[in-house]
């Protein structure tokens, strides 16, 4: 199996894992309360503190990459 097939498969994997540990309604209260916490639809700019916002930005980034995983095929 050449290498770029190999990954395909393990990431096709990877979605289907993410979808089936998030599916159920429990997992998607957490992912809702998680998406507040993260400030998933919130600005994460401190005005004067780019180390506050970059730690900001990385929670929301977490948070965006996992709905992502679960809207993609």
């Amino acid at each position: 199996m050449d290498h770029n097939k190999e990954v395909e498969k393990k990431l096709a994997q990877l979605r289907a894992d993410y979808k089936i540990v998030f599916g159920s309604d429990e997992a998607k209260r957490v992912l809702d309360d998680i998406s507040k916490r993260c400030h998933e639809f919130n600005t994460t700019h401190v005005k004067g503190d780019s180390h506050e916002s970059a730690f900001f930005e990385g929670q929301r980034s977490i948070m965006v990459f996992i709905k992502s995983i679960l809207k993609s095929k």
